[in-house]
């Protein structure tokens, strides 16, 4: 059996790592490229609630937001479990709402103004007498384009 043996032999060759770093980049591309970035940190929990007949928004660029439910567990104990409303990271009163539809008006170009839509997500076991206060604040900030956040399915 000996002189079957190749005397030459020292093991396997290494693997070439010659185009490892091409590969780590194209990995880091890809995740940089399909990562969405979270805009706002909820304070509320939201349990939006079903609906029939919903139609997808179209520029999403345009539409500030309006959450409205009870606070998250580790929010309750400084904030109690009452519906709250929060604006952007943190939370509200009926008051600042005009105050917010102003700031975000001044954000967008003078163009986009008249496309801008108020959506407001809120939790299902939420009392419609803070919507009607809410929308009646809208009103006031003469924003009159209302979306009602839903998910689909029926109730």
């Amino acid at each position: 059996m000996s002189k079957f043996r190749n005397k030459d032999n020292k093991g396997t060759p290494a693997i070439s790592t010659a185009a490892l770093p091409d590969i780590v980049f194209m990995l880091l591309f890809f995740f940089m490229v399909t990562t969405v970035m979270r805009e706002t940190t909820l304070f509320v929990e939201v349990m939006i609630p079903k609906a029939t007949e919903i139609k997808k928004m179209e520029k999403k660029s345009l539409v500030s937001y309006i959450y409205v439910g009870p606070p998250v567990k580790r929010m309750q104990a400084s904030f109690g479990s009452k519906p709250r409303i929060q604006l952007n990271d943190s939370f509200a009163t009926l008051n600042e709402i005009q105050e917010f539809i102003a700031s975000e008006r001044e954000a967008k170009d003078e163009k986009e103004i008249p496309y801008m839509t108020t959506s407001i997500k809120s939790d299902e076991s939420v009392k419609m007498g803070i919507i009607t206060d809410i929308k009646q604040e809208l009103r006031k900030a003469n924003s009159l384009k209302i979306n009602y956040s839903t998910r689909k399915g029926t109730y």
